[in-house]
């Protein structure tokens, strides 16, 4: 990682001290490996993802994507929703399986709270 990026290494390590395993929102462990699965079984490698969510609107590097997707960093609400929003339009013609907005979570996070939905939609809370 280089001097410019906004995160240093030693700021993720303190920012993951404070946040625990994968941040505050109970969600995002869930998320994180439904998103991971998704990947997987449509064979999407972490740097096609991360191309896709950047061209997106995605404010974080490849080196954190990498690191949030094995569970390392924690990312907030609208980054993991770019990232699922990346890996969906990636999978479009896999019907499998998609990765899940986090309003599509249920509360107890054992599963979906409802089907996800097609990667085209717009994120969740965004208006024009």
């Amino acid at each position: 990682m280089n001097t410019d990026s906004a995160t240093s290494a030693f700021e993720i390590q303190v920012l993951q001290a404070k946040a625990g395993p994968m941040g505050f929102d109970p969600h995002e462990p869930q998320q994180q490996r439904m998103l991971a699965a998704a990947m997987k079984s449509a064979q999407i490698n972490a740097g096609d993802l991360w191309l896709k969510y950047f061209s997106l609107g995605g404010e974080v590097g490849e080196y954190e994507v990498e690191a949030y997707l094995q569970g390392l960093l924690s990312l907030p609400v609208l980054q993991r929703d770019l990232l699922a929003m990346a890996a969906n339009e990636l999978i479009d013609t896999f019907p499998q399986g998609s990765a899940p907005y986090s309003d599509e979570l249920s509360p107890d996070g054992n599963s979906p709270r409802k089907e996800p939905r097609s990667g085209t939609q717009e994120l969740p809370g965004s208006e024009d």
